[in-house]
């Protein structure tokens, strides 16, 4: 074990320390999540990265998803021509990427219908249960958070008007420090060509994020209550449809509306980013002259110490930084082509280290965008817990934000070497 190793793992207490630090009340944590939640992602990872047979069949997983995204691009090259062929084509986000949501989440409406999905969510929802020790309802919807993201907490019914301020605390967390499966095609699109198995190390990642989102958000807020379904085993509440055509129908529509609410986010905070840089870089420039320089530099300069304890290569700790900060007001999406763009330039030697630990922490949405759009939804399956959701989200935000940068340095502390190879020549090792 090297020394970055031992340093990833003094970042996941670093992490955990920090958190409880940060708790509404201390001396009321509960302990047994805290043990089996950070359990739960030192074994899932140890697993993935260390047990005989493992690594190989993550490497055919990933295949399979790159076979499918390769399957899928037809249906963009039938649409748009050589602007949805990337073969072809300078790379178009609009064109050749937020396309696949639509396939996807057609793809997973199916599986829900076939069962194979609720299935999974309760064989998940049940560990969580008996070992974490905490309510059916949470245990089903952060289940649910790893394959549908928000719309997993319909999955609880009406018990979701009744939880507990920990208990949606908790989903909040959940569903920012995890991706949706529709989401996940998009990442593995922009990274599969220089980061060859990367779509193993994302599937592993929204798995490892899940026990950390339930460890930070009862740190920061320990249950005081008494949760209604406390013990229970809670089966998921769903409308399904009558056959698999309206499945596909319902999940392409539904992926749709995904597809042009991410573009429509980009557009509105890339834009909004960009004035508000403008704006703060003349200030700065004016003053002490010091040009380009924007909100993703005071950003970075907060996470530098986060991004040296996930463990990073000392050389990379500064653009590690900068993409953490990028996430949290521009969302993942231009983190991920950022760190496709470093990881294909010649002229930059990125080391595989680094780019396995950045790829994990920055799955999941801990972004301002998506604090917002996940308390709209909230909003709309209870109203009348309008005040909780508004002053559970910064919280949330800060504790989903802390469940990706351990789920990062949990990568680190697993990492040997061999867990991924990257397209370009002269990554440091």
């Amino acid at each position: 074990m090297t020394h970055l190793n031992l340093i990833s793992g003094l970042g996941i207490v670093a992490f955990v320390v920090f958190a409880w630090s940060l708790s509404t009340d201390r001396l009321n944590v509960n302990r047994r999540v805290v043990a089996w939640g950070v359990g739960l992602q030192l074994l899932i990872a140890a697993v993935v990265f260390h047990f005989p047979g493992v690594p190989s069949a993550m490497l055919w997983l990933n295949n399979a998803v790159v076979g499918l995204l390769q399957s899928s691009q037809e249906a963009t090259t039938f649409l748009f021509g050589d602007l949805g062929d990337g073969s072809k084509s300078k790379f178009i986000l609009a064109f050749q990427a937020l396309p696949l949501m639509v396939v996807f989440s057609a793809l997973m409406t199916v599986l829900y219908h076939i069962g194979l999905l609720p299935w999974l969510i309760r064989q998940m929802a049940k560990v969580f249960t008996r070992l974490m020790g905490i309510s059916g309802a949470e245990s089903l919807c952060v289940s649910g958070s790893v394959f549908v993201g928000v719309e997993g907490a319909v999955m609880a019914g009406p018990t979701f008007g009744k939880m507990t301020r920990s208990e949606l605390m908790m989903l909040f967390t959940a569903y920012m420090a995890t991706i949706a499966s529709t989401v996940f095609a998009a990442y593995v699109f922009f990274l599969k060509d220089v980061f060859p198995n990367i779509a193993g190390h994302l599937i592993t990642a929204s798995f490892l994020s899940a026990p950390a989102a339930v460890v930070m958000a009862k740190l920061l807020l320990p249950e005081s209550e008494t949760p209604a379904t406390l013990g229970v085993d809670v089966h998921p509440a769903h409308d399904k449809t009558d056959n698999i055509i309206e499945a596909i129908i319902d999940g392409a529509t539904k992926g749709v509306k995904l597809c042009v609410a991410v573009a429509t986010l980009l557009l509105a905070v890339i834009g909004l980013l960009a004035m508000f840089n403008y704006c703060l870089g003349g200030v700065v420039e004016w003053k002490f002259g010091v040009e380009n320089f924007g909100l993703e530099n005071i950003l970075g300069w907060i996470f530098y110490p986060f991004a040296w304890l996930m463990g990073v290569e000392s050389g990379d700790v500064g653009w590690v930084s900068e993409l953490l900060g990028q996430r949290v007001v521009a969302t993942e999406i231009p983190s991920y082509l950022a760190l496709k763009d470093r990881i294909a330039d010649p002229a930059i030697a990125v080391s595989p280290r680094s780019a396995v630990i950045v790829a994990y922490a920055l799955c999941g949405f801990a972004h301002l965008p998506a604090m917002a759009i996940t308390m709209g939804g909230f909003v709309g399956l209870a109203p009348e817990r309008r005040t909780d959701f508004s002053r559970l989200a910064p919280r949330a935000l800060l504790a989903a934000t802390l469940a990706c940068l351990m789920t990062g340095a949990v990568a680190g502390l697993m990492y040997t070497g061999g867990e991924t190879l990257l397209t370009k020549e002269g990554g440091r090792h």
